[in-house]
């Protein structure tokens, strides 16, 4: 394929780090034969301008580090190149926030790191009192706090950036089977999508002090404004707007910091804009909102009152760049990056936002 794993890693490395030298790194893709599929590079495709571009995919240390010179040499004789293993195995959701990938694996049950910073991978989750046992949801606050939701504990669980645990979150018999989480930027407020089983009508939105106190109580199940049918993230935008991924009436819900109805949109289809099996949320720092789709294998890109910007990647069974055979968690950091999570071939993947500069130099290359 086009792209070496030594050329990604570089990119990622530059670009996380802060680097200028990022914007001179753009990879024009080659011209693909007709008869093999390399999967997709640039969004949307040329001849329209892109706007993202693919840049690498994590999977292990060596992912997000250059090999020694020790072992290149080792490489080089005798053909072998290190062994970094496999850290991921299920990834389902993302949190991202100054060169730190927070991913939650639940067969590994427990919070995969991708340390760019600090040229590191480590994991947390496994030790009491923070110990988990199915993370299903991820979010980050202004102040570096992650929280994770844990389905099978019924808990939601607080960590430092380096995965000290804080706090825990959910007093024995309040929380059913939280399946997302969110956070407001200065983490005074934790909203928990708690839905229980398919045949209960708690399919709610518990919203938490900072000090883990429940405050209200958001909806029930129905089909109405401000009522759940299988929630399963939720999202929260700079201006302190609540975001409610409304997986089972197809839709998402925008509600106040306080839980009043604002608006929703969505609907089901297969067209572009609609839902068919929406399986994660996430937001930028411009309120654009970032919904995954299990049924079309991609992410749509929305402005925050619903209006479909650009759709991003497609579903393939084979592991390529922007393909996706069982598309999960989504998250969008402050440099615009979006991680994109795949159940089936245990990869995040990273999509750079690009400038208009960067993006006119793309299609002149190509051109």
């Amino acid at each position: 394929m086009p792209l070496g794993s030594t050329n990604e890693r570089r990119m990622l490395l530059l670009g996380l780090a802060g680097s200028g030298l990022l914007a001179s790194c753009a990879v024009v893709p080659p011209e693909a034969s007709r008869d093999q599929d390399q999967g997709d590079l640039l969004w949307p495709a040329p001849p329209e301008q892109p706007r993202f571009a693919y840049e690498t995919a994590l999977r292990n240390l060596g992912d997000i580090t250059e090999p020694t010179e020790e072992e290149k040499l080792r490489a080089r004789l005798t053909g072998v190149g290190r062994a970094d293993g496999k850290a991921l195995a299920k990834p389902s959701s993302i949190a991202a926030r100054e060169g730190r990938i927070f991913v939650g694996d639940s067969i590994r049950r427990s919070i995969l790191v991708f340390d760019v910073p600090r040229r590191k991978v480590f994991q947390f989750g496994l030790r009491p009192p923070g110990t988990l046992a199915k993370p299903t949801a991820i979010a980050l606050d202004r102040g570096g706090k992650l929280y994770v939701a844990d389905a099978s504990l019924r808990k939601v669980f607080v960590y430092d950036r380096l995965g000290l645990h804080l706090q825990t979150i959910g007093q024995p018999g309040e929380l059913h089977r939280p399946t997302g989480v969110a956070a407001s930027p200065d983490g005074s407020l934790v909203y928990v999508i708690d839905r229980s089983d398919n045949e209960s009508e708690q399919h709610r939105v518990m919203i938490y002090d900072a000090e883990g106190k429940l405050v209200r109580e958001l909806g029930r199940r129905g089909r109405r404004e401000g009522e759940f049918n299988l929630p399963v993230q939720a999202a929260v935008t700079g201006d302190g707007l609540l975001h409610v991924l409304d997986a089972g009436n197809f839709r998402v819900q925008t509600f106040d910091a306080e839980g009043k109805f604002l608006r929703s949109f969505g609907q089901v289809g297969t067209g572009l804009g609609q839902f068919a099996r929406p399986r994660n949320l996430a937001c930028d720092d411009d309120g654009r909102l970032y919904v995954t789709d299990g049924a079309f294998g991609n992410l749509q890109i929305f402005t925050p009152a619903g209006e479909l910007l650009l759709a991003v990647g497609r579903g393939s069974r084979r592991d390529l760049p922007g393909c996706y055979g069982l598309i999960s968690g989504v998250a969008v950091d402050e440099t615009g990056r979006i991680y994109v999570a795949d159940q089936l071939f245990s990869k995040v993947e990273v999509l750079r936002r690009l400038s208009d500069q960067e993006g006119r130099k793309l299609l002149q290359a190509r051109g």
